[in-house]
């Protein structure tokens, strides 16, 4: 049987400007209705927003460590036992991990109004970068709700 193509990270390639994996990741992440263009437009103008605002550092780390920063460490999944379901505390996967961040950051971007796009992605990178922001607030929400059903972490096999 002939090997199926999936958009996996092998075929993934990287973005034309920063040369970033993640960058391209994110770019399509963001992409509607096939869109891609519309996308990377939106992308490289919240990269040179961010540019004009923090000049110490280039936008691509800012990026890279507001990705890092609302990355979950663990999250809470319901685990049927006996039953009555539980929420269980757990590690999250590194790939999910990625895609939460993306799935958090975009909806606080796009829950924003009366700006363009890529002013209120640029404004959720530099927030989350300091660890600040809409992404950090549900990313801290998750962990507070790890942390209070801890009690039931010995449901986690």
């Amino acid at each position: 049987m002939a090997k199926k193509f999936t958009a996996s990270r092998e075929q993934l390639k990287p973005d034309p400007k920063y040369n970033s994996k993640l960058a391209s990741k994110f770019i399509n992440c963001l992409m509607w209705d096939g869109k891609k263009r519309v996308a990377q437009n939106i992308f490289y103008d919240s990269m040179d927003i961010i540019a004009k605002k923090i000049k110490d550092t280039p936008p691509v780390e800012v990026f890279e460590g507001a990705i890092n920063n609302v990355k979950p460490m663990i999250e809470v999944r319901s685990k049927r036992v006996g039953g009555a379901s539980y929420q269980v505390p757990m590690q999250v996967n590194p790939r999910r991990q990625q895609a939460l961040s993306f799935r958090w950051i975009l909806q606080t971007a796009r829950s924003k109004k009366g700006q363009p796009m890529a002013q209120r992605l640029a404004s959720e990178f530099i927030s989350a970068y300091n660890k600040e922001g809409g992404a950090m607030t549900i990313r801290e929400n998750v962990h507070r709700m790890a942390e209070a059903n801890k009690a039931f972490a010995h449901f986690a096999w």
